[in-house]
């Protein structure tokens, strides 16, 4: 089994479960140390995984971390654990694992609650672990991308010379991103004369920056808007999709709510369980991009549709599971359905990027959009 499908296989477990898991002790035992399995660490063999490692700090004796993951008998990664329905954000959390951080010859610490893993080190001061995780890792919304960097902790391909210059270019790539949403939602003042210097050639005064703050926060819109277009555009290029007719979506909710499969109500219509796991699925991905509250779901007689607000206008994706040949269509923006035929539900974590664009581009297009803004100096 490849490294992804058994992150994916730990994955799947995590809704089933997560209801009955009431405890840190329970966490460790359904869902970290599955995920220690899964890096390729033996998880029943203490030389290799040690769990309650004691990590003396100076002042506190028998100070004790939940697991060590040993290399040649010296502790390389120390994992903190936490209940998982608990959050990481409070500053106890990670000022346990700072303290066994300081403590160990480990270079890279983890804290988690079996759901979201962050991962630590020590790029600014030597030993003493930074305040900020260089890398986040979600159970429940991962791509490809994610899992080949979380691979490099995998125990096959580990190797601690490389990880330090890994783990810097992580954190400052993290923060970036973090500057550049910031300037998404709140332009500094110097971001907007950056771009008003190119475009505008009269003197940027206190009140063409005003109006070109908004004018900047419009076009990164825009600018996101159309590359959304794009992407979900090209769902209908995959190589094995069938794409349907065009139908305006304006005019779908009461043209799809009138069409022969929805014939019958839906208490009369039947909900298979694989319908419901896919729907849990794409809950699961959708989950850190949308109020999952707005999630809902339809059922017709030949395909389980699943839409925000109860509207078919705003149908996320359908999955056509009535038949032995599975497809899950996505809706472009032009209104076009593109089907992507899959084998197994584990298929449907391949479109994770498409299904978030897609979600965002619904919810982002049911705002007000923002006036036109004119330009004059005063």
């Amino acid at each position: 089994m490849d490294f992804i499908d058994q992150i994916k296989a730990v994955s799947q477990q995590i809704p089933k479960l997560k209801e009955q898991v009431l405890t840190e002790e329970a966490t460790k035992n359904a869902f970290v140390m599955p995920f220690i399995n899964a890096l390729g660490y033996n998880v029943f063999n203490p030389t290799e995984v040690c769990p309650e490692f004691t990590a003396d700090v100076p002042g506190l004796k028998g100070e004790k971390v939940d697991y060590a993951i040993n290399m040649n008998g010296v502790p390389i990664i120390l994992i903190e654990c936490k209940w998982c329905g608990a959050s990481l954000e409070h500053p106890k959390h990670s000022s346990q694992l700072h303290r066994y951080f300081h403590a160990t010859e480990a270079k890279f610490g983890i804290l988690t609650n079996g759901i979201l893993y962050r991962f630590y080190t020590d790029t600014e001061k030597t030993n003493v672990m930074d305040e900020k995780p260089f890398f986040e890792f979600n159970m429940m919304d991962f791509n490809e991308s994610m899992v080949n960097e979380l691979k490099r902790f995998s125990k096959i391909a580990f190797n601690p010379e490389q990880m330090a210059d890994f783990a810097k270019n992580l954190l400052y790539t993290k923060e970036i991103k973090r500057l550049m949403a910031e300037q998404l939602t709140e332009p500094s003042p110097e971001f907007v004369k950056f771009f008003a210097s190119q475009v505008y050639t009269g003197k940027l005064t206190v009140s063409v920056t005003n109006k070109f703050t908004e004018i900047t926060k419009r076009s990164l819109k825009e600018f996101i808007n159309d590359r959304i277009t794009d992407r979900l555009k090209s769902a209908i290029d995959l190589p094995d999709t069938i794409t349907t007719g065009t139908q305006s979506t304006s005019n779908q909710d009461t043209e799809l709510d009138g069409e022969a499969d929805s014939a019958l109500s839906e208490n009369e219509i039947p909900i298979t369980e694989e319908e419901m796991q896919g729907f849990l699925i794409v809950k699961a991905i959708l989950r850190e991009v949308i109020d999952i509250s707005q999630l809902q779901f339809r059922a017709t007689k030949n395909y389980f549709g699943i839409n925000l607000d109860n509207k078919v206008s705003k149908t996320v994706c359908r999955l056509w599971f009535k038949s032995s040949k599975k497809y899950i269509g996505i809706i472009d923006v032009d209104g076009k359905e593109a089907k992507k035929s899959i084998s197994s539900l584990d298929e449907i974590y391949g479109l994770v990027e498409i299904l978030k664009d897609r979600a965002k581009y619904l919810t982002q297009n049911s705002l007000k959009q923002p006036k036109s803004v004119d330009l004059y100096e005063s």
